[in-house]
Formats: C-alpha cells, structure tokens, sequence
C-alpha cells in the first residue's frame, strides 16, 4: 500500500475547512447542552472519509461522528472533523479539523488545522513538526515558569472535584492557567511553546492523536494517566509537558489526586 503524502493530507484538509467557513449551520444535540453537533462537524467527517478513502484504499476509519469505528486495518484514519464544536458554535477561534494516521501502533502522520486562525500544524513520524511551514519546537521554560492548558470534564462532570483539586495544586506550583476548549489546539500551543503543561481527566483519541505526533515531534512528551503510552484507540485521560522533569512532575500531583478518589 503506498501511503498519503503530508503534502496530500494538509490539502484534503484544507479543502475540508472550506465546509467550517460557513455562517450557516444547525446545532443538534447528542447529550444534551454539553455535547453537540453541528451540520459542519458531519459535512467535514464526510468529505475527509470519502476522500481518504480514495487516496489510501483499504484503511479503516476512527471518528467522534456517526459511530465510524473501524480499527482492523493496516492503515487508520483517527479523525475528529471539528474538535472544539462548542467553541465552533459560539464564533470562538479554537476549534480545528484533526486528522491522524495509523500504522500498526505508531501514529505516523498527523494535521491540525484551526481555520479562524488560519494555523495549520502539521508533522511526520522522524521528521519534526511545523506550523504554516516554519519547524516547531516546545519550550525550555520551568514547571515553576509554566502554563498549563486543561479542562473541567464538560460530559462527566462527576469528575469535576479530582480535576478541580489537580488544578488547584498544579496552579500552586506553576505559572498559570489557560483554558482553550479544545485539547488539539492547546497540544499544538505546547508544542510551539505557547504553553508547557496539559492535563484532562478523559478524551477520546481522536481528540488527542493528530496532535499528540506534533508535539511529540516538536519535542515534547505525552502520556496516560498513569504515565503509559497512550493506545490511540481507547478514551484516556492526557497528561503533557515540554519535558521528562516536568511530565514526572504533573503526574505526581495527578496520581495522589486520582488515587485517592
């Protein structure tokens, strides 16, 4: 099978975007106020599937939209069509198409582009990470001197106490706090530098796999709650940093607040 070039993906997603620059879409849904959908999301999935299917035939599909959830080949597209829908909805600039490729265990190619930005971040397994064509890399900054992206979890507000006391004791020791409203672009922040840390309680792995190989290719590091590699195809809570140090860090103080749940 000859695999996509990066050239041919960050232009099947750039004319997928065409399909979020809109002023006229219809918001649904799925559970609730804390979790929709809008025409946009389902038009983008769409498009991308019908073209990434045709560009690299037999690849199997993982998608946040109409339970596509095909993870038997070779090859898999891991796509959220717009991660940050509710930002989307409401005219906010941190909402990005994310699309990962798959190859066995490894995520071997991955885009994110935030179309009101006009930010297209994109990198190759071995070959760095970049954004609009310039070459990224995460910060040299301190925990003590860090910003930490995160979120309160919106669909299981149960967990809201642990990631709240998480919060509070990472801000006792960092910088400060940032909260965007969509994890791929707060991974793509930390690996241009923008920010140093990244915590949320559960994702599902379209959320986090395109920009998961950016900023681990822009030097940054990225695990599971319990410090394990991510399997790309399960939810799992992401912890994130810069560095070893500082990941070593965040999961200290993420462990003794998830251990005592």
């Amino acid at each position: 099978m000859n695999m996509i070039s990066l050239e041919k993906l960050k232009e099947t997603v750039l004319e997928a975007s065409e399909l979020m620059i809109t002023e006229g879409f219809d918001i649904s849904s799925k559970e609730g106020y804390s979790n929709i959908v809008t025409s946009s999301d389902i038009a983008v999935q769409d498009f991308l599937c019908k073209k990434l299917a045709e560009i690299l035939p037999g690849s199997g599909f993982l998608c946040e939209e109409e339970d596509m959830q095909d993870t038997s080949h070779e090859y898999t597209w891991i796509i959220d069509p717009i991660d940050g829908t509710a930002n989307y909805s409401r005219g906010i600039a941190e909402c990005a198409i994310c699309v990962g490729l798959k190859h066995g265990k490894d995520i071997v190619m991955g885009v994110v582009y935030l179309p009101r930005a006009k930010e297209m971040f994109y990198a190759e397994k071995g070959k760095g990470a970049f954004l609009n064509g310039k070459r990224i890399h995460v910060s040299d900054r301190s925990f003590a001197n860090s910003i930490m992206c995160t979120a309160l979890p919106v669909y299981h507000k149960e967990y809201a106490e642990v990631c709240s006391g998480i919060i509070r004791e990472v801000f006792a020791k960092c910088n400060d706090i940032r909260r965007f409203g969509a994890c791929a672009p707060e991974l793509c922040y930390l690996a241009m530098g923008r920010c140093e840390l990244y915590f949320e309680y559960l994702l599902s792995p379209w959320d986090f796999t395109a920009a998961s190989l950016i900023l681990t290719e822009a030097g940054g590091v990225i695990a599971g709650l319990n410090g394990e590699t991510p399997d790309f195809v399960s939810p799992s809570g992401i912890i994130a940093a810069n560095n070893e140090e500082n990941l070593k860090a965040l999961l200290e103080i993420v462990k003794k607040h998830t251990e005592q749940q």
